[in-house]
């Protein structure tokens, strides 16, 4: 199918380029790069600035997938005068979709003879063995012998020439041509689509200035741009002396160029910041299905049979009902087309654009290398000088060179490493510079001392950097469990309250076997609920630990201890605790006298209800021995004769016993009133103590 295809265009006069629609771009000269914007959100604004004479047409060429970030930020700007009045671009219309408006539809990439098919009616000149000229009639399929018990199938295309009809095989056609003009042209265009659906690389976006004489115009847009990156060097400068040294800090802005244009003196900014950017799809095409309404149709009537009445109502009703139904669909279905839908609208990329459209405005000359300006949540450096940087290159540009504040502290964590400290600094951003994250290179004495890495530190910041570990100090960690001791104990409704106090205490054994003391920083989980005790006021607070600043002395054991606590709330149920408990607690010299009286009482409330509950279970126990007792008598009676004496002895025995068992069950009733007014005065006397 492909080669007949290929071969079927070649016939063809006249086709000329399939890339002849593409125009040629020649809008990077006219409108040249001048300033880049990157930011730490994974985006760029890009600005070009140049001349245009009266009414000019600029074009400019990007990536496909450049497009949809350009129809949603580019902002365009006539400085002497004039309009912009339209920016137009190759569309992203689906190709069958485009094939599909051209009279000769290229949608399945036909075969020859389907497209002859397809235009049946159409003049055409064919040249062959025996050229001819005429209208299409028709394509027919025939098999024809290629030999011995073979053959294959041949195409034949039927013409209506002067002479009458004439049948032509298509494998002998040499070349074949379009009377109609306008046949021609659309095919000719319909071949264009397909070529030019096959570059997707790039596309061309045309902008059209109205004005008058040359004046100055510009054109900004936002587009996808790596991270630029930092990355910081500190010279600790030994010479100076004293605990705070004035150190160099020198800082390096990572600057990638991944498109495919060289920048070539671009003034360059570069924005600290986290604007809201995303993607959406502008460029392609969208098309709402709709729903389709048929047309309503009635059929003819039919001669009437007249037969009986009841028939005829019948078959009226029926007709009736159907045709109310179809009409009761088509309304339903135009209500529901006619009804609004509600869509979200997507949320605008607000920040980005403003921050586009402030550069775009020109608010101020550039600053120098070391100073940089806020922008709310952002913050630009601005380079001083104009940057080149060729296509798929990249660069480091100086951003900061200046004397910070690095004094030189030792920084433990146990949960980081258990026996030595880490070499670190104490940075303090003297600087009127943001500084952005990003790792650092130390430098000691003149050699490499190890990297760190520093987050976000605004003027005046100060962070705590560790490059090395401190072979010199050595620290011994020791946890020293405390028992929990009973706080206080406290009645409130019923309610034991007894408040507990837990302690921890874990003691840091500190040993310097440098030549210089070294200031240590010890760090320790800040968990709630403990409280810190000792020492009172640690030397640092930050989210998760305290720091505390200890001074080891060479040769000199130093000792930090940790002291924390904590109280917990124990609640029990009195009326559902155990005697020993109580006691427990009113033996306690943490419980004060008013509460061990009212445990007391209760303790002695409770034992008469026991008393009561003991006294009903012997009963009840009585009842069942004397019901088991009963049971064997009746078993006996049952063989002896009524006469007997036996039999009249049993009957008095089991006349007393239920004597005996009715006044059991009327004690059991007492006893269990009792209990019940006991156990109702007990939760009365408990909802009335509130002691603390």
């Amino acid at each position: 199918m492909v080669i007949r295809a290929r071969r079927f265009a070649a016939l063809f006069v006249g086709l000329g380029s399939l890339g002849a629609y593409v125009a040629a771009s020649g809008g990077e000269s006219a409108l040249p790069l001048e300033k880049v914007v990157l930011f730490t959100s994974g985006v760029g604004f890009f600005q070009h600035a140049g001349k245009v004479t009266d009414d000019a047409t600029v074009e400019m060429t990007f990536k496909t997938e450049q497009i949809n970030d350009l129809l949603k930020s580019m902002v365009l700007e006539d400085l002497g005068g004039g309009t912009v009045s339209s920016v137009s671009y190759a569309s992203r219309d689906p190709i069958t979709k485009t094939l599909g408006t051209f009279a000769v539809d290229l949608t399945d990439n036909p075969s020859m003879g389907q497209i002859l098919g397809r235009l049946r009616g159409a003049r055409i000149e064919v040249e062959a063995a025996s050229p001819a000229s005429g209208t299409i009639v028709g394509i027919e399929t025939r098999k024809v012998a290629a030999g011995d018990d073979v053959t294959v199938e041949k195409e034949f295309i039927t013409l209506l020439t002067k002479e009458g009809l004439r049948t032509i095989a298509l494998d002998t056609v040499t070349r074949l041509k379009f009377l109609d003009e306008r046949l021609q042209g659309e095919l000719e265009k319909a071949l264009a689509v397909l070529a030019l659906g096959t570059d997707n690389e790039r596309k061309s976006v045309t902008l059209d200035f109205a004005g008058k004489g040359p004046r100055q115009v510009r054109v900004g847009y936002v587009q996808e741009a790596p991270l630029w990156k930092t990355s910081y060097r500190v010279v600790l400068d030994d010479a100076v002396g004293g605990e705070k040294n004035q150190s160099l800090l020198q800082g390096w802005a990572i600057v990638e160029n991944t498109t495919d244009q060289d920048w070539k003196d671009v003034r360059m900014s570069l924005v600290s910041g986290r604007p809201i950017s995303f993607t959406m799809d502008l460029y392609q095409p969208l098309y709402l299905p709709r729903p389709e309404v048929r047309q309503e149709l009635f059929a003819s009537l039919l001669p009437q049979v007249y037969g009986q009445d009841l028939a005829k109502a019948d078959k009226a009703f029926a007709a009736a009902g159907g045709r109310d139904g179809m009409r009761k669909q088509l309304a339903d279905r135009e209500m529901r087309l006619a009804a609004p839908t509600s869509a979200a609208a997507p949320a605008a990329n607000v920040s980005v654009e403003e921050q586009a459209l402030g550069m775009l405005q020109g608010t101020g000359s550039i600053q120098s290398l070391a100073q940089a300006a806020p922008l709310g949540e952002l913050f630009r450096y601005e380079i001083a000088k104009p940057v080149s940087i060729g296509r798929q290159r990249s660069a480091m540009l100086p951003i900061v060179s200046a004397r910070i504040e690095a004094e030189k502290v030792a920084i433990y964590d146990d949960r980081v490493l258990a026996k030595h400290p880490l070499a670190g600094l104490r940075l303090v951003n003297t600087t009127k510079l943001n500084l952005m994250q990003g790792p650092v290179t130390v430098y000691a004495g003149g050699v490499y001392a190890g990297d760190a890495r520093i987050e976000d530190l605004p003027p005046g910041g100060e962070r705590l950097v560790s490059y090395a570990i401190d072979l010199d100090v050595e620290v011994v960690p020791r946890m020293e469990p405390r028992p929990e001791a009973i706080v206080s104990v406290k009645l409130s409704k019923g309610t034991l309250v007894v408040t507990r106090k837990l302690t921890r205490r874990k003691v840091f054994e500190i040993k310097n076997s440098g030549a210089d003391p070294a200031n240590l920083l010890v760090e320790h989980p800040r968990e709630e609920p403990w409280k810190l005790v000792k020492p009172e006021k640690p030397s640092e607070t930050v989210r998760d630990r305290y720091r505390f600043a200890v001074t080891a002395e060479p040769g000199k054991p130093a000792t930090l201890e940790v002291v924390e606590e904590q109280q917990t709330h124990q609640h029990l149920a009195i009326a559902n605790t155990d005697d020993s408990t109580i006691l427990f607690f009113t033996n306690t010299k943490e419980t004060i006298p008013a509460v061990k009286e009212a445990l007391g009482k209760v303790i002695e409330r409770k034992r008469d209800i026991e008393r009561l509950v003991q006294e009903r279970a012997k009963r009840e126990q009585e009842v069942q021995v004397v019901s088991q007792e009963q049971e064997r008598i009746r078993q006996n009676m049952a063989q002896l004769e009524r006469t007997s004496d036996l039999y009249t002895r049993y009957v008095q025995k089991f006349a007393a016993q239920e004597d005996r068992v009715e006044t059991l069950r009327k004690e059991i009733a007492e006893l269990q009133s009792g209990e019940q007014e006991s156990r109702r005065a007990l939760d009365d006397y408990l909802q009335t103590l509130e002691l603390d």
